[in-house]
């Protein structure tokens, strides 16, 4: 796709309406309508302020920059990178100070990056291909031979999961390995506590998600830091003393 029809493509994708965009971009309707019939080509700072204004990730407005024949702005550098070894230490010491509850590190396909030692509380009894890297957690929930046995509300979680991703072959993948049960009236679009069996005894788990908002580089903006926490003082009490290693 050429530019003006890339542009014209995100902003529909964004509900928004050539004028709601203009605003936002500090320009006129006319102006984006030129950009968006090919009669005006934007320059790199126009371009930057459009991705912003609809609040594309760092990678899609680098891909906007390239529809538009500019060089990326926003670095993409591997996590293991000497320039990013301070992101990855202080992910290590957030990841050590929530024991001892889980807590892990996803990438954008979902894909761990890191993780405590109270993550075995999952990976315990695991099939040895699920723990082959890279190793993708939302399979690790829902696959048969991952952690979907021992959960007691399967399909309220298998929901929670699936709801937030978009359509594709790994979302069919995934739904497939789960009976499909039309939510109930009592499905509100998130997901009570995931009810675990574990060794250590039935666990109740509630989970937050933090993501880097302000990251300039496209590897830390996808990361996503998703930590478990006890939804009552049961699952709280089981879980107090468990070992405070460093993450691996």
């Amino acid at each position: 796709m050429n530019f003006p029809d890339t542009l014209r493509t995100t902003r529909h994708s964004r509900h928004l309406s050539q004028l709601e965009l203009a605003l936002r971009a500090g320009t006129t309707q006319r102006h984006l309508s030129f950009i968006e019939s090919g009669r005006s080509t934007p320059g790199r700072t126009m371009v930057v302020r459009l991705g912003e204004s609809m609040e594309l990730s760092l990678r899609e407005r680098n891909d906007l920059l390239l529809a538009a024949g500019f060089a990326p702005v926003y670095p993409q550098t591997g996590l293991d990178d000497p320039a990013l070894h301070h992101v990855r230490e202080a992910l290590g010491h957030i990841l050590t100070g929530h024991q001892p509850y889980p807590a892990i590190v996803v990438d954008a396909n979902h894909d761990l990056v890191l993780a405590n030692d109270a993550f075995t509380l999952f990976t315990d009894g695991i099939a040895e291909k699920l723990l082959e890297p890279p190793i993708n957690v939302l399979r690790l929930s829902l696959h048969p031979d991952g952690v979907a046995p021992r959960i007691v509300n399967l399909s309220q979680w298998a929901q929670h999961i699936l709801d937030r991703l978009p359509p594709g072959e790994f979302r069919d993948e995934l739904a497939a390995y789960v009976p499909y049960v039309e939510p109930g009236p009592e499905h509100v679009g998130f997901a009570a506590p995931m009810q675990l069996r574990s060794a250590k005894g039935d666990l109740h788990l509630t989970t937050t998600i933090t993501t880097f908002a302000t990251a300039l580089d496209v590897t830390v903006a996808e990361l996503k830091l998703e930590a478990f926490l006890p939804a009552d003082a049961a699952t709280a009490a089981l879980l107090k003393g468990w070992g405070t290693d460093s993450p691996r």
